[in-house]
């Protein structure tokens, strides 16, 4: 299939369109809902639902960013989400939704670094590079020769009295009415403690923030190169849709 549903599931909403495979280029409408609250599996499950249907894609193949560690479709952590995802067999919970056995469960910062990777500004990049999605919290994905190490929930390294999403988290900048230069400081620490844990080649910023890249650039003082990622928010979906297609094509 050249066109795949794409569905990119984060704290505060559910996302989804059908993604051209070739172009990385959403194919159809986005279609947006809030995410439920409390964001319990039967109600995020029920919100997917109806984005598949929107799209009329009931029993074809569908690809889900999940905020969470994703281990052989099973959620093992859930930061922004309720606890009872935590153990949850998801990606069997939505093929059942979904009336369709062809369902993959992928980490949200990694469709999205997945994404950017394959039509982004990682494309025939070597060497380490690390993707931040900055949003509710901070997502992190890490590629070494273009290959993914998922599930590096790196926004959960120690910072203060918490962990860095904390702090540089761009829900915490709305939250608190920080100043751009006030809020980049945080953000900032974090990128040079990544820059001296993994001397990564490029760090891209994805997520809603990073069409203010303008915004904050200039308080960013990392020693790697630093760019907003090139597929901003839509990155999550064309990842989502990309990995379920992966899988449709390594079984052909």
């Amino acid at each position: 299939m050249d066109t795949v549903l794409g569905i990119d599931i984060g704290a505060t909403g559910i996302k989804g369109a059908l993604v051209d495979i070739a172009s990385g280029e959403l194919a159809s409408e986005r279609i947006k809902y809030p995410t439920p609250k409390p964001a319990t599996p039967a109600a995020m499950i029920a919100t997917a639902r109806q984005i598949v249907v929107d799209h009329d894609w009931i029993g074809k193949p569908v690809g889900i960013g999940f905020p969470a560690i994703i281990k052989r479709g099973v959620s093992c952590s859930a930061s922004n989400i309720d606890k009872a995802w935590i153990g949850y067999d998801a990606q069997a919970a939505f093929s059942a939704a979904f009336e369709t056995e062809e369902v993959v469960l992928i980490n949200d910062a990694d469709a999205a670094g997945l994404a950017e990777m394959c039509h982004g500004y990682g494309v025939d990049r070597d060497g380490v590079v690390i993707l931040i999605t900055i949003g509710t919290g901070l997502g992190s994905a890490v590629f070494n020769d273009g290959v993914l190490v998922p599930n590096t929930e790196l926004g959960h390294l120690h910072y203060k009295q918490g962990v860095y999403e904390n702090y540089a988290a761009n829900s915490v900048r709305e939250e608190k009415d920080l100043k751009w230069k006030d809020w980049a400081k945080h953000l900032d620490h974090y990128l040079n403690h990544l820059n001296f844990l993994f001397s990564p080649d490029l760090i891209l910023l994805g997520g809603g923030v990073s069409k203010k890249f303008h915004k904050y650039e200039d308080y960013l003082t990392a020693a790697t190169e630093i760019t907003p990622a090139k597929l901003r928010n839509n990155a999550g979906i064309a990842g989502a849709a990309m990995a379920i297609h992966r899988v449709i094509a390594g079984r052909s």
